[in-house]
């Protein structure tokens, strides 16, 4: 198996068996430069027992972020609940930079979650919040509270309240049936909101992360459609012959760019959804797939076969020029911008096989991500600190997940089965 670089070629991957479950994480690498945090498990106050463990789910965001290295339980001196119970001097001694504190007390039906971040050497609360949330609001309580621990310390905006998109298959090999599912980003969650008894790929979010596009084969041949999550309405926006796929939004989600070979080989054109006008951009005899929009909405990114083997091009839309932009390596493709434009992460083959690289467009400097060999399908998180990719573990796809800087990674294996076509959302709020 090969990651997929033209439509051509990705019309022809098959998936394999799977169960419906949710995602389970399954840590592979850490980084050396995650900062120290405890969490303390939160007080429960008039319940023995919540659906949720929510100082778990904090402790495993933060340490699959790559950013932070959570102690274990064991390792915790004390189990304060609030800061007034907290002495600076203790968590200092066994090098802990940060601690969490919080306590959940049941109010009717809902549950309030009081919850404190505290700066061991500084001596100081960082954060304090109190949320209330409905019983089966526990897991996005804990996910927003991991946004809010993870900006307060890196200044970035946190990720884990955002969702995955990613495509499935089950039964044999005669009769197998495909699924298109949204998810936590964590794996946990999982909804399937289409399935097809024909393949389908390239799931992409709106940037409202209120639609998804993706190309499905239902009707016989590949077509595009955008289909509204919620109330699972679904439109059909391509019927050509040949080609249609690959679809991506742009950034102010009026426009989706795809790549169609109704005009003879696969171009890169763009559909303006409200009118329903499709513009060519390129016209060569390569093939041309696998675009992406820069955050800007000014230019276009593409892979192309155009020098001999796939690499990347970038598209400007006010001069219609299409310049490459990739020289390392003889194959570099699926490029996605970072969400400030300043990286291109894509699918880069070296001696090894197939991973995830890093191009930095400032120093054009390209770095591997990944020590996995059959990477694809790469798609960066919204505050571009992690990329979720699909790869293969043993005789199965799994999706796999590594730090920008290649620091940390984990796996998103299923139950059994494959795995594919991730697709990681916008922010949701």
């Amino acid at each position: 198996m090969k990651p997929v670089f033209a439509m051509l070629t990705a019309l022809l991957l098959m998936l394999s068996t799977l169960a419906k479950a949710d995602l389970t994480i399954e840590i592979t690498q850490g980084s050396d430069r995650a900062v120290p945090i405890a969490i303390v498990p939160f007080a429960q106050q008039g319940q023995a027992n919540l659906p949720e463990n929510i100082a778990e789910i904090v402790r495993n965001n933060l340490a699959h972020s790559g950013q932070f290295s959570p102690l274990a339980d064991n390792a915790l001196i004390a189990t304060p609940h609030s800061s007034e119970q907290v002495n600076y001097r203790d968590w200092r001694a066994v090098d802990s930079n940060y601690l969490v504190v919080g306590q959940v007390t049941p109010e009717g039906n809902d549950y309030r979650i009081q919850f404190e971040l505290l700066d061991i050497y500084g001596e100081r609360r960082m954060l304090g919040e109190v949320v209330t949330v409905g019983q089966n609001q526990l897991r996005s309580a804990a996910h927003y509270i991991s946004d809010q621990i993870f900006e307060a310390v890196t200044d970035i905006r946190g990720a884990f309240s955002t969702k995955i998109a990613y495509v499935t298959a089950e039964g044999a090999a005669d009769n197998r049936r495909y699924g298109l599912h949204i998810a936590d980003a964590d794996g946990h969650n999982s909804q399937r909101i289409l399935t097809s008894d024909e393949p389908i790929m390239s799931p992409a979010w709106s940037p409202d992360g209120n639609k998804l596009a993706y190309t499905s084969f239902e009707t016989g041949r590949p077509a595009i459609y955008v289909q509204n999550l919620a109330n699972s309405q679904r439109v059909q926006v391509t019927s050509f012959e040949g080609i249609n796929g690959a679809a991506t939004w742009s950034p102010d989600g009026r426009k989706l760019a795809m790549s169609l070979s109704k005009d003879g080989q696969p171009e890169i054109y763009t559909l303006d959804i409200a009118a329903g006008n499709f513009q060519r951009l390129t016209n060569n005899s390569a093939i041309d797939t696998e675009p992406d929009w820069s955050p800007d909405g000014e230019s276009i990114l593409f892979t192309s076969d155009r020098s001999g083997g796939p690499q990347l091009y970038r598209y400007d839309l006010s001069s219609g020029e299409a310049k490459r932009i990739t020289f390392t390596g003889n194959y570099n493709s699926r490029g996605r911008f970072s969400p400030i434009g300043e990286d291109i992460f894509m699918i880069h083959r070296a001696s090894d096989g197939y991973h995830v690289a890093r191009k930095d467009m400032k120093t054009d400097r390209l770095t591997v991500l990944t020590d996995t060999r059959w990477d694809e399908s790469p798609s960066v998180a919204p505050n571009g600190s992690m990329i979720i990719f699909a790869t293969q573990e043993g005789n199965r796809g799994v999706l796999g997940v590594v730090s920008a800087d290649g620091k940390a990674s984990y796996r998103l294996p299923s139950a059994q089965g494959d795995v594919r076509e991730p697709a990681w959302s916008p922010f949701l709020n």
